[in-house]
C-alpha cells in the first residue's frame, strides 16, 4: 500500500511537471522609457497604454505571457544604453518604450548587435529609415520626418508665405526641420534650434516678432513645448501668427497644461480619438476608463506596438530566438487591428499610413478640443525607405 502511494505520488508530480512545461514560457519585454523629467507625462501615457493591452489579454500578449521590465531612462542616453546593455545580457530579446531619438540612437546598436529586436512605439529617426535600416528594427510609429512633412503640406493648404522654423538640437528636432523643408513651398524666413529641455523662450519670440512671419512651424514635444505654448500666447503673436505643429507639440496632456493658449493651433497627426473605427473607439473608452484621462497619439501608439507584439508572438507560441525569421515575418505581416484603421509596413519596416490635419477649437461645453478637418496625406510614407537595402 505504501508502495502504491508513492507511485501513484510520483506519477501526479510527473503529470503536473509535464502540464507546467506545456505552458509557453513568458517572454521578457524590455519597455525603456521616459518617466521622469517635464516629458515624463509622455512615457506614463505610453507605458499605461502597453499594459492596458497586456491587461486585455489577461497578463499575455497573443496569448503568450509576457514579463514587462518597465525601467526609466530619465532622458538620458547614457542611463538608456547601461539599462539596455543589462537586459540584453539578462536575455531579453524583445525591448520597446523609447520616446526620444537620442535616445534611441544610444540603445539601438546595444539591441539590433545582439540580434534582438527594437519595435518602436515612438522614436522614428531616419537613420533607421534609411541607409542604416535592420531587420530586426521596426517603427510602428512613424519616421520623423512624416510629421513634419505633412505639417509642410498643411502650411501650403493654409496659405502661409513666409515661416519660421523652430525645434530642439537632436536627431528629432533635424529630422522635422528636413521634414518641413522638403514640402513646404513658400518662404523659410529663419530656422531657430532651440535646446530639447530649454524652458525660456523669450529671445527666440522676439527674434520671430522682429521676422513677422504668416507662420510658425515648431516641433517641441512634453515640458519644453508647454513653455513655448504659454510663452507665445502672452506675447501677444498669438493673434498675428499662425502655429502649425505636429500633434507630438500640442497633445492631449499639454493642452490641458497650457489652458486656452493651444487655442487656433494647426495639426498633423496620425490619429485622432474621433476616428470612425472600432478599434479605436474601443481603445479611447478602455483607456479613459483604466486611467481616468483621455488618450494621447503617444497611447495610441504604444497601444498599437503592444497589439503588434502580440500578434507576432502568436505566429511563433512566444519563441523569438528559436523562431526569429518567422517572428520578424509576423511582425511584417502587421496583422493586427489597428486604432489607425488602416496599417500596414512599408520596406524598411516603417508605417505606410494616413496623416490627418486638425484644428484646436472650443467644442460644444466651451472646452478647447481637436476638430478633425481632413486626411492631409493618405498612404503617406517616408522618402528613406528608397535607401533601405534589406
Amino acid at each position: 500500500m505504501y508502495k502504491k502511494t508513492i507511485g501513484g505520488t510520483a506519477i501526479a508530480l510527473a503529470l503536473a511537471s509535464f502540464a507546467a512545461g506545456a505552458q509557453p514560457k513568458p517572454v521578457d519585454i524590455g519597455f525603456i522609457g521616459t518617466l521622469s523629467t517635464p516629458a515624463g507625462y509622455i512615457g506614463e501615457d505610453e507605458r499605461d497604454a502597453f499594459m492596458l493591452a497586456v491587461k486585455e489579454g489577461g497578463g499575455k500578449l497573443g496569448g503568450v505571457p509576457v514579463n514587462v521590465r518597465v525601467e526609466d531612462d530619465a532622458l538620458k542616453p547614457a542611463n538608456a544604453k547601461q539599462i539596455a546593455d543589462k537586459m540584453v545580457q539578462g536575455g531579453v530579446r524583445l525591448f520597446t518604450g523609447i520616446n526620444f531619438s537620442n535616445v534611441m540612437a544610444a540603445v539601438g546598436p546595444t539591441v539590433l548587435n545582439a540580434g534582438a529586436f527594437y519595435v518602436s512605439l515612438n522614436a522614428g529617426p531616419s537613420n533607421y529609415a534609411g541607409k542604416a535600416c535592420n531587420p530586426n528594427y521596426f517603427a510602428v510609429a512613424f519616421q520623423n520626418d512624416s510629421y513634419a512633412d505633412t505639417a509642410g503640406m498643411a502650411a501650403n493648404e493654409l496659405g502661409a508665405k513666409r515661416v519660421v522654423i523652430m525645434a530642439p538640437n537632436y536627431q528629432a528636432g533635424r529630422d522635422a526641420v528636413a521634414g518641413f523643408k522638403r514640402a513646404y513651398k513658400g518662404e523659410i524666413a529663419d530656422e531657430i534650434y532651440t535646446k530639447l529641455e530649454q524652458a525660456d523662450f523669450s529671445v527666440e519670440l522676439a527674434r520671430i516678432r522682429s521676422l513677422n512671419p504668416d507662420a510658425i512651424f515648431q516641433f517641441h514635444p512634453g515640458g519644453a513645448g508647454i513653455n513655448l505654448t504659454k510663452q507665445f500666447a502672452n506675447s501677444g503673436l498669438a493673434g498675428q501668427i499662425k502655429m502649425i505643429t505636429p500633434i507630438y507639440s500640442m497633445d492631449d496632456r499639454m493642452l490641458a497644461a497650457t489652458g486656452t493658449a493651444g487655442a487656433g493651433f494647426y495639426l498633423s497627426s496620425l490619429w485622432s480619438a474621433d476616428l470612425d473605427n472600432p478599434q479605436s473607439k474601443h481603445f479611447v473608452e478602455a483607456f479613459t476608463k483604466a486611467y481616468n484621462r483621455a488618450p494621447t497619439a503617444y497611447a495610441a501608439q504604444a497601444y498599437d506596438t503592444a497589439n503588434l507584439m502580440a500578434s507576432a508572438l502568436k505566429a511563433v507560441d512566444g519563441d523569438i530566438a528559436g523562431r526569429a525569421d518567422d517572428f520578424r515575418a509576423a511582425l511584417r505581416r502587421a496583422d493586427f487591428p489597428s486604432v489607425r484603421g488602416k496599417f500596414k509596413f512599408g520596406p524598411n519596416q516603417h508605417p505606410i499610413q494616413d496623416w490627418y490635419l486638425l484644428h484646436i477649437e472650443a467644442g460644444p461645453d466651451g472646452k478647447l478640443t481637436y476638430k478633425n478637418l481632413k486626411v492631409i496625406a493618405r498612404d503617406h510614407t517616408d522618402v528613406h525607405a528608397a535607401d533601405c537595402k534589406m
